[in-house]
């Protein structure tokens, strides 16, 4: 199964790597930008048949490795 796990930094959580990105795009005169956050996406084929299944899989995987539990929260989906 083909499965999506996008990580999002949590929002009280400074970004640095976000707010580096938006003065990059200042400097180059992009200035209607703001609140830039960087987040991550995870791409994965997963074995199995059982969509609950693997979804509960890769969460576990996300808990302990994939994303960090303190500074950032986690969406899984799951499709054929």
């Amino acid at each position: 199964m083909k499965v999506t796990v996008t990580i999002n930094r949590r929002p009280e959580i400074a970004d640095p790597e976000g707010t580096t990105v938006e003065r990059a795009l200042h400097d180059l005169g992009y200035t209607e930008t703001s609140g830039v956050r960087m987040d991550r996406v995870v791409h994965l084929d997963v074995k199995g048949d059982d969509a609950v299944a693997v979804k509960a899989l890769v969460e576990e995987m996300c808990r302990r490795l994939l994303a960090n539990p303190v500074l950032e929260d986690f969406e899984v989906e799951v499709t054929s």
